[in-house]
């Protein structure tokens, strides 16, 4: 499945940000949709998920209560609500997919979208 990710961008803190991914794909509904981002010079690391139905969600700590994952599957596509944006959260975002389990590694992700870039400006 092929993924596009969109919607990055320059923000000040404490801005706000949306990021969609699109994912054309007749099986988009049996996917576990994620988000990961990998900051300057450090490794990928998960932001959230949603599972296929888009009732339960989860996320890393450092963005709980600020970033909000949704998906649409009549439309194919999942998207990142970015709120109260800081410094740190300046990163190229990815958006995956996967058929089975999903989860908070990388690894566990078949499909990668080529990533946009956020840059939180303080």
């Amino acid at each position: 499945v092929q993924l596009q990710a969109s919607g990055g961008g320059v923000v000040q803190a404490g801005g706000s940000l949306r990021l969609s991914c699109a994912a054309p794909d007749r099986m988009f509904s049996g996917y576990v949709m994620a988000w990961f981002r990998q900051p300057p010079g450090k490794e990928r690391e998960f932001v959230g998920a949603i599972r296929r139905s888009g009732g339960n969600t989860y996320y890393a700590d450092s963005v709980k209560g600020r970033f909000t994952i949704s998906r649409d599957n009549a439309k194919n596509t999942v998207s990142l609500q970015m709120n109260s944006l800081k410094p740190d959260d300046t990163a190229v975002y990815y958006c995956a997919a996967d058929l089975v389990a999903g989860g908070t590694t990388p690894s566990n992700y078949a499909y990668w979208g080529q990533g946009t870039l956020v840059t939180v400006s303080s």
